[in-house]
């Protein structure tokens, strides 16, 4: 069966197509990912502005398109923070879904954490024990931890790597003080729920997703003798005082940074520093599955019963 996995993110509209059968693991077939940086046309009133909702429409146009010429059997799509989070979200999405005869559907920030942990949980299987999985997005930050396939916690943070960049980094190199006062967020929002996480802190494995953590991971390598295929913390903390002096051309041109990701990799940094140091985790594992994957293994699983 050939699904088509539609993913709306704040950064990106990604069409994944794989091939999928119950009990086999996913075949990828097909990429298409558009740069779009949805969060960054939701305005002061929580809106999405109009040109934001004009380019989403012609990025999904693409992708519908793009599903349909591979022969998709189904297509899978689903939305995060951007539209979640949206005033008009729920108006846009159902001028969307009428306009390409779709179903596209919000996951909450629970949601897209569990299923999230769901790809990694099938990823290392069961002699991994309990995990530990930190997600980076856009517009949020999900982490979750168990030791079945559905997490025992999971929760979303309004920390993704763009809205922060958005919110609270200005110049170019960045200002210190506009650092500053970022950490200081990140460190706010997390103590709201380090108290709970902590209680689930005996886990046996620290799991990473996300194109951010996978291209810090990568820096780290470079520039801090690791091995790509995790992030350390010592290693994270080597490369981001370098990061931040930056401006957005020269972070551009670093291997694994595209020039949509150049402005808001500082952000994701600062995050995962954060999430590593308070959950004392000195190292993440890069796990290629993550929530696409994690939407594909779940439908299956859906049409067994």
């Amino acid at each position: 069966m050939r699904l088509g996995v539609l993913d709306v993110g704040s950064n990106t509209v990604h069409l994944q197509v794989v091939d999928a059968f119950s009990g086999a693991r996913p075949n990828p077939t097909t990429n298409l990912k558009i740069d779009l940086r949805l969060s960054e046309f939701l305005n002061a009133e929580g809106v999405i502005e109009l040109e934001g909702v004009k380019q989403l429409r012609s990025a999904i146009r693409e992708c519908v398109a793009e599903a349909r010429k591979v022969k998709s059997d189904e297509l899978l799509p689903f939305a995060t923070s951007a539209l979640r989070e949206a005033r008009n979200g729920g108006e846009i999405i159902a001028e969307l879904n009428s306009e390409f005869d779709i179903d596209l559907q919000v996951l909450s920030g629970e949601e897209e954490a569990q299923i999230t942990f769901l790809a990694a949980r099938r990823w290392y299987g069961w002699s991994s024990g309990r995990l530990l999985v930190v997600d980076i997005g856009g517009g949020s930050l999900e982490m979750a931890v168990g030791v079945n396939e559905s997490a025992d916690i999971a929760f979303s943070l309004p920390l993704g790597a763009s809205r922060l960049t958005k919110s609270h980094l200005e110049g170019d190199p960045f200002t210190k003080r506009s650092i500053r006062n970022l950490r200081d967020h990140v460190e706010s929002q997390l103590s709201e729920v380090l108290p709970a996480m902590l209680r689930h802190q005996d886990t046996d494995r620290a799991i990473a997703t996300s194109k951010t953590l996978r291209t810090l991971a990568r820096l780290t390598g470079d520039w801090a003798d690791g091995d790509g295929r995790s992030l350390e913390l010592d290693g994270l903390r080597k490369i981001l005082p370098k990061l931040s002096e930056m401006n957005q051309e020269e972070r551009s041109e670093l291997p694994g940074v595209s020039k949509s990701r150049a402005r808001q990799i500082v952000a994701g940094a600062f995050v995962a520093e954060s999430v590593m140091r308070c959950m004392d985790i000195e190292s993440l594992e890069i796990c290629p599955w993550a929530l696409r994957e994690g939407i594909v293994l779940k439908w299956l699983d859906w049409i067994k019963q």
